[in-house]
């Protein structure tokens, strides 16, 4: 296939801006981005499509195309929705760089180029019709299961396609959480991809990654197969790179549905924590969105510093459509808010789900960090309320050590809130003066003085239980809170004193 069939397919409306010389330059393949360097996917001959997210300033673009020119990519496609036209200076790079420019308009989607080179591929290598049955699952009807059957077929492997929270968006059951967590984590550091990675069993697995618009790996999902793709043939290569597009694909169409939901909605829930929507109003435009009419619903307010533009409704948009709740993201400023819906069974559900997607996530996020805040259950008429509740639970998860974290609204009733706004000098001062003598006693001794104390506490004081649960006698137990009081100089029968040690050791 040539770049000339592309700018000669009328039903595509797409402009030539750059290279009316080059039109003849082949097209090996299709890869879709918004990574500003997207360079180390890149082995020549592609046609990149780009939705534009990188482009910050008018300086971004002659980076940008100057990666992909030394990449020996065929072409670039750029789509006119984020700026409502190609910017000329993208324009003027893909100039002096020499690679020739299309502009995709608003109409046209990724998806409708993608199938388009990926059957003129397949027809130029004489397997036509196993390509078009491939890309007729994705596209009418029989989505990514299908896909994944007929490549895992094809290939002979078992096949995965895995999202960055460790959600399993297809593939065969049986894949445990901590097998998905090493994978994760895996992708998330590949230097390089596709990546040959080891399971602690020893045996090979290929990542291989599935392009996002949003240009972030944490909003990429990736297909895992069993073998190692160094091993493979020229057919078992294709195969497999053609299934991580039609990935891309379902994954693009998904992204789409999901925008659109929040074009929808978002606006809705601006307008209803402002008071400015009548209850009537939002219980009838929720209901048009599947939304059931007087169904709890639970709010979720996210913000990240570092790591890009638009990264926090990017994560916050994984971790609400990978919960087992319907929801949708909406964008406030710097802040994600999401709208879940959740009886209090489902909350929980959520709650889990969020919080372990959330840890999975973290190694994805390297210099940033995330924190998220959820409010409890609400009504229509609560929403409001929720959205406050949330806000005040994602800056109580600021205070948080960790570059990811979730705090919950039942925690804005607990003392954690207190502690979560106590500075860091005090709070290492007031640890240092009533658990410093156990801490050096302990370092000296191998002793565990801070350990019986935190254990005897939890117990409500009980030296039975205590005892029971660190697996000593009592009489050794009551030598250790002999010790702790004379070296802290507290009295463990007095409430006040324990209350001191106790938040003590929860300031650790």
């Amino acid at each position: 296939m040539r770049l000339r069939d592309l700018v000669e397919a009328a039903d595509l409306h797409l402009a030539l801006l750059t290279g009316p010389d080059q039109l003849d330059r082949p097209i090996r393949w299709i890869y879709t981005t918004d990574l500003r360097d997207p360079s180390r996917y890149l082995s020549g001959g592609e046609l990149v499509l780009t939705g534009l997210v990188w482009r910050r300033s008018a300086e971004d673009s002659d980076a940008f195309v100057a990666a992909l020119a030394a990449a020996g990519v065929t072409a670039l496609a750029a789509g006119d929705a984020e700026f409502g036209a190609v910017p000329a200076d993208l324009v003027e790079a893909c100039r002096a760089h020499g690679v020739p420019l299309l502009g995709v308009p608003v109409d046209v989607s990724f998806a409708t180029i993608t199938e388009r080179v990926v059957l003129a591929l397949a027809g130029e290598r004489g397997e036509l019709d196993w390509h078009r049955r491939m890309v007729a699952a994705a596209v009418d009807g029989g989505g990514l299961a299908a896909v994944l059957d007929m490549g895992a077929a094809r290939l002979g492997a078992r096949c995965w396609v895995l999202a960055p929270s460790g959600r399993v968006i297809g593939g065969p059951p049986g894949i445990s959480p901590e097998r998905r967590r090493l994978l994760v984590q895996q992708f998330l550091h590949a230097d390089r991809l596709p990546k040959t990675a080891r399971e602690r069993t020893g045996e090979p697995v290929s990542l291989l990654p599935s392009a996002s618009r949003a240009g972030q790996r944490l909003a990429s999902w990736f297909l895992v197969v069993e073998g190692d793709h160094e091993q493979w043939d020229a057919v078992a290569s294709e195969t497999a790179t053609e299934l991580a597009t039609l990935i891309a694909l379902e994954r693009s169409r998904r992204e789409e549905r999901q925008r659109l939901e929040s074009r929808l909605a978002g606006p809705l829930l601006l307008s209803a924590m402002h008071g400015e929507v009548e209850e009537n109003e939002v219980e009838s435009r929720l209901g048009a969105l599947g939304f059931a009419r007087g169904e709890p619903l639970c709010v979720l307010a996210a913000t990240t510093s570092g790591g890009g533009p638009g990264l926090a409704p990017i994560v916050l948009g994984e971790l609400v459509h990978g919960a087992p709740a319907r929801g949708f993201v909406a964008v406030a400023g710097q802040e994600a808010l999401a709208l879940l819906s959740a009886d209090a069974k489902g909350l929980a559900a959520a709650l889990d789900e969020i919080s372990e997607a959330v840890r999975t996530m973290e190694p994805g996020l390297g210099d940033a960090r995330l924190v998220v805040g959820v409010s409890g259950l609400a009504t229509v008429a609560g929403l409001r309320g929720a959205v406050e509740e949330a806000r005040q639970a994602r800056r109580l998860a600021e205070h948080r050590p960790g570059r990811a974290k979730v705090a919950t609204a039942a925690e804005l009733a607990s003392h954690l809130l207190l502690l979560a706004t106590v500075p860091d000098e005090l709070r290492k001062s007031f640890r240092t003066k009533l658990l410093g003598p156990l801490l050096d006693y302990d370092a000296a001794h191998k002793g565990e003085l801070v350990q019986t104390l935190r254990v005897f506490l939890d117990c409500a004081g009980s030296p039975t239980r205590s005892a029971a649960q660190l697996h000593v006698h009592v009489n050794t137990l009551r030598y250790r809170l002999s010790r702790i009081e004379e070296l802290t100089g507290r009295d463990l029968g007095s409430f006040p004193d324990r209350v001191d040690l106790y938040l003590a050791l929860e300031l650790g």
